[in-house]
């Protein structure tokens, strides 16, 4: 793998040297000023610049031809111009109009890093979103782009599904839509189940690696990810898709749009249906999803109104499969009460205004909230009465003091907020002031429904009941410098300030009532700096401040104190542009003071608790690059080499034998759940016309389950593979068919990507109880979409 990656860098440089032409011009607008900041790409090809401070741009080394220029900034309609390179030197002037619409993208861009920013991100734009979209959720949308790994409780990508980039969990990754933030502000979790088919609802897609830029919500801690619904549609339209596959999965989404209406009015709408048995025994996913928007607009002023949301019922796969199982029973699940579910309503409502105040000057705002209702269900046998608050039961002279019972652990929730920005542009600088504020209400409580002893308790019996409530609020002033044609500097101040109660009763009926406050003052600097037209170097430094979830604080052992965890991220990285290819390196170096871990040790009640280690980090390079090898073949492609390690740890197993912990001391190991290598592939035919295909591959090095590097508690390396067809019909009733055939893991790999372990002694020898969460071998999922 090194040896290809390494031949395909050094092979990069030579695709452009026999290209000698060059296009070159001015970006303006109607009004003759020029506009700095432009992004002018060649369609269909990796080529792109932007415009100087005058306006200017130059593409450099360009094979004579046609080509279709693509001019897109902030408040303009976005222009394309054909061109023919019949000559040394093209000039062209592109005239800008100003958008109807006034700059839908402010509400995103606030939050998302610019062509010009010194940090890691990836971009997929909706033509590769749909290219994907089968059903899956979205960690697999993203699963080809660098440092991400994804995992499946079901084993086939639907349900509750999972990722991780450079190693980091969801918990540690900021998520927004629309600038909104997603993550939990108690968990800080994200659960993509929530939102079934998301992905058919959304524009564009951003993925920022290492601390990023400043955004709303939950700390970025190691990654975020910005989505940008929908963009307003002109024109009416209407788009019919069914997906069928493996496992009886099937989707169905239907979408449809007015276009503009008396020339200011513009409705949408999305309904979304998902249903599959899943790859793991009785792994059921019944998934429904909707989208709406309503919009009006003028040269002036734009009013969003989006509802969306999702009701998800699961059937609970969380357990795993023994490790023993692997071999002869993979799809084993040890669950089988028929209402073992997860079942969860959850429904987003948002309200934007964008307010043109010049050409140069935007005011956003957003109003939202998110409100949330579900529970899960648990068939429990043997369970003491005490442990629910309840006396032993009596019955005659006999004396009852356990039962087998079904309970549901509910969460009930309502987050609001809003998010606001003001966005500047000259000729060299780029200035935005935003932040948010957000308040966030959250009741736990869980009820017992039915007891095989039921005496002395009504059924819907209550045993426990806490609350959490968070209030944040944070402010950022972002800086883009460009002092000449040749440098970008860039600063981003981020002061967040946080207020979080937790009060009532625990499941394990402990007071768990506690209060906690945090200001965290997040800088971010970098320099890009212009090698050449086509190449650029950039260089930057961030610290990131994050706050310990729930689950730390109410765990926490009595009279320890959590702290909250800091991140220093250095990054530094060099891109390069050719004719044909383009590449592009990534370093970085992300230290960590007081990461919170889990060691094995608990606390006085048994439960698990997650402890800080004061020195970790994860170091690494990510290589990424693409090549048009001709007409018909095109390849992309990225890998990840990092190490990723905690010093001086101590882990904790528990001792049946004298109800203790004995200790481990590790001077460093590796941090858990994060391989070494990470590649992606991605190989694009164009067999004629209408016909493509896509060959992509991925490969995970060898991950360890916990922190102690024992090769016997991991997961094994994996290299997948999956073929994509598909084939596109322009018939005189319809504007599109296309039909689409997915055959995935099409060698049948056996994998397992998640997994658990617990560590015991008895009678002085140790034991281990485990779960793996092994995926689908080869499966097949076949699609059609009509667009009226």
């Amino acid at each position: 793998m090194k040896k290809i990656i390494l031949l395909f860098l050094l092979l990069l440089p030579s695709f452009g040297i026999f290209s000698q032409n060059i296009i070159k011009g001015t970006v303006k607008n109607e009004q003759n000023e020029k506009i700095p900041g432009a992004i002018i790409k060649i369609k269909n090809t990796d080529i792109n610049t932007v415009s100087d401070r005058n306006g200017y741009f130059i593409i450099k080394n360009i094979k004579p031809g046609r080509y279709t220029l693509e001019v897109a900034f902030i408040g303009y309609e976005t222009a394309e111009k054909d061109i023919l390179s019949d000559s040394k030197e093209t000039q062209i002037d592109i005239i800008l109009k100003q958008s109807d619409i006034p700059a839908e993208e402010v509400i995103i861009n606030a939050v998302k890093a610019g062509n010009n920013t010194p940090v890691a991100f990836s971009n997929l734009n909706k033509d590769e979103i749909k290219q994907q979209n089968t059903g899956r959720d979205i960690p697999y949308l993203l699963d080809l782009t660098p440092s991400v790994t994804v995992s499946s409780d079901a084993g086939n990508g639907i349900g509750y599904t999972y990722m991780r980039i450079r190693g980091t969990d969801m918990t540690r990754i900021n998520v927004t839509i629309d600038g909104i933030p997603l993550n939990d502000p108690e968990s800080h979790g994200v659960w993509w189940v929530d939102l079934p088919d998301l992905a058919s609802s959304v524009e564009n897609i951003q993925i920022q690696r290492g601390a990023g830029t400043s955004t709303n919500g939950a700390a970025a801690f190691g990654a975020n990810i910005n989505f940008e619904t929908d963009k307003i549609n002109k024109t009416a339209y209407a788009e019919l898709s069914q997906d069928a596959g493996s496992f009886n999965s099937r989707k169905t989404t239907v979408k449809a749009g007015t276009g503009l209406l008396d020339k200011h009015f513009a409705f949408d709408l999305r309904l979304s249906d998902i249903r599959s048995d899943g790859y793991i025994d009785r792994a059921f996913s019944r998934l429904r999803s909707y989208y709406a928007s309503g919009n009006y607009f003028d040269d002036k002023n734009l009013i969003r109104i989006k509802v969306f949301g999702g009701k998800e019922k699961t059937y609970q796969a969380w357990y795993g499969v023994p490790k023993d199982s692997l071999q002869t029973n993979r799809t084993y699940n040890p669950y089988t009460y028929e209402n073992e579910i997860d079942d969860y309503d959850q429904t987003h409502y948002q309200l934007f205004y964008t307010r043109r105040i010049k050409n140069n000057l935007f005011f956003n705002i957003t109003l939202f909230r998110t409100d949330g209702y579900g529970y899960y269900e648990q068939y429990k046998e043997n369970e003491d009465f005490e442990d629910y608050g309840l006396p032993n039961q009596v019955t005659g002279n006999d004396t009852v003091a356990s039962t087998d019972l079904i309970r549901r652990k509910i969460l009930d929730n309502t987050f609001t907020g809003t998010v606001y920005a003001l966005n500047f542009t000259n000729k060299n600088m780029n200035i935005i002031f935003g932040g948010s504020a957000d308040y966030y209400d959250g009741d736990h409580f869980g009820k017992i429904i039915w007891s095989r002893y039921s005496l002395n308790f009504d059924k819907g019996y209550e045993w426990y009941r806490n609350n959490g409530t968070k209030t944040e609020a944070n402010n950022y002033l972002k800086i883009n410098y460009t002092p000449n044609n040749k440098i970008n500097l860039w600063a981003d101040m981020q002061y967040r300030h946080i207020d979080y109660d937790i009060s009532g009763i625990n499941d394990d009926l402990r007071d768990i009532s506690q209060e906690h406050t945090y200001d965290f003052f997040n800088p971010k600097a970098g320099i890009n700096y212009k090698v050449s037209d086509k190449q650029n170097a950039y260089l930057s430094f961030s610290v990131a401040n994050r706050e310990p979830s729930r689950t730390n604080f109410k765990d926490a052992a009595p009279g320890e104190v959590i702290l909250p965890e800091t991140l220093y991220d250095f990054e530094a990285g060099y891109k390069a542009r050719f004719n044909n290819a383009a590449f592009n390196i990534n370093l970085y170096y992300m230290d960590y003071d007081n990461q919170l871990i889990l060691t094995g040790e608990i606390n006085n009640t048994g439960a698990y608790i997650m402890s800080n280690v004061p020195d970790s980090y994860r170091a690494g390079i990510e290589i990424a690059g693409g090549i048009k090898i001709n007409d018909m073949i095109s390849w992309n492609a990225n890998a990840t080499f990092s190490k990723n390690k905690i010093k001086n740890i101590t882990v904790y197993v528990d001792n049946w034998d004298t109800w203790s912990q004995e200790t481990e001391f590790y001077p460093e190991t590796d941090i858990s759940f994060s391989p070494g290598i990470i590649a992606a592939s991605k190989l694009d035919f164009n067999i004629f016309k209408n016909f493509k295909a896509s060959f992509t591959s991925k490969y995970v090095s060898r991950q360890y389950i916990d922190n102690t590097q024992n090769k016997s508690r991991s997961l094994d390396p994996y290299f997948v593979n999956n073929l994509s067809l598909s084939y596109t019909l322009h018939p005189e009733k319809l504007k599109t068919i296309k039909l689409k055939l997915d055959i995935n893991n099409i060698f049948d790999e056996e994998y397992e990507t998640n997994a658990w372990v617990y560590r015991y002694i008895y009678n002085g020898k140790e034991g281990i109880i485990d779960g793996y969460f092994p995926q689908a071998g080869i499966n097949f999922s076949a699609g059609v979409s009509l667009i009226f």
